[in-house]
């Protein structure tokens, strides 16, 4: 069933199966994902392709500078007819919502999600609505140096299991692109593997992954270092630390397996950690797989 929907997704986002099955770990793990990278890479693309395998009803918002929460949550408007106020729901009011570019609005707009990430509902005139259940975000992010961007708060980045980044193709890959079908007419094509009941009952799996107190003791290890170590200005928080577990969990899972193992951890560890670190030296600081490689050196496998 996983593989089959890996096998799916690698043939719309081509050469990128270790990001796909990052992917599919961050969304079993009940995660939001953040993907950064340059325009046209494919981001959204993947945003899409996910909602179409995993059958989740999907809204897609384009965040700008000029956009407002209401455009998010949605809005309450006078009904003539009752004489009150109705509320209209907005496009977060969806299985998978893929937040385009991102860090393109000003962070009243980003903050629209931080509720809706964090507690599966939102508030808005004093009422609160639920959010249709499974939800995920998928974020797509612009490097921060780009024009017109506004960067994340830590407390929003924080809301995000994941940061994964795509990069460029490789040259076979690209030129499979040039030559083959549009990828919009592929992913019309593309029919669910999952749907919200399977992938339910896979989340409820995840915690019954058994961990071995080692492998406690060696992801604590790694918490540890990331507070203590100078390199960085702050270490990871309690809920970074679940996160890892959870997606070590989630990652063996989707491998087939029933225990965690050092290999799941180092696997999910740069995506989990790395976008929640800074670096001390801004100028010449790591990069996401760099800082991910600098915490598997840095602490032995027990």
């Amino acid at each position: 069933m996983i593989s089959n929907a890996i096998s799916r997704l690698n043939d719309i986002v081509v050469g990128k199966e270790m990001e796909i099955r990052l992917c599919l770990t961050c969304l079993v793990a009940r995660g939001h994902l953040l993907i950064e990278d340059q325009p046209g890479v494919g981001k959204t693309t993947l945003a899409h392709a996910l909602a179409r395998v995993l059958g989740l009803t999907y809204q897609r918002i384009q965040f700008t500078s000029d956009l407002l929460p209401a455009d998010v949550i949605g809005v309450s408007v006078f009904d003539r007819a009752t004489g009150g106020f109705r509320f209209h729901q907005g496009p977060v009011f969806s299985q998978l919502i893929l937040a385009d570019e991102v860090n393109r609005a000003n962070p009243k707009a980003q903050s629209a999600l931080l509720e809706a990430m964090e507690e599966g509902q939102v508030t808005a005139d004093g009422s609160t609505y639920p959010l249709p259940m499974p939800f995920f975000v998928i974020a797509t992010q612009n490097p921060s140096h780009q024009i017109g961007t506004f960067p994340l708060p830590e407390s929003q980045l924080d809301r995000f299991l994941m940061r994964i980044h795509l990069g460029y193709p490789d040259a076979a890959v690209e030129r499979e692109l040039l030559t083959g079908r549009d990828r919009r007419d592929l992913l019309q094509e593309l029919d669910p593997v999952l749907d919200p009941v399977m992938l339910a009952d896979l989340q409820k799996r995840v915690p019954a992954i058994h961990v071995s107190p080692a492998l406690l003791d060696y992801l604590q290890a790694l918490i540890a270092y990331s507070r203590d170590a100078p390199a960085f200005e702050t270490g990871l928080s309690p809920r970074a630390a679940i996160g890892l577990l959870r997606a070590a969990q989630a990652w063996a899972l989707l491998d087939g397996r029933k225990s965690v193992v050092p290999e799941d951890v180092q696997a999910v560890l740069a995506a989990v950690a790395a976008h929640r670190l800074r670096p001390v030296a801004e100028g010449g600081g790591e990069s996401g797989s760099d800082i991910g490689e600098h915490l598997r050196q840095a602490v032995p496998v027990p």
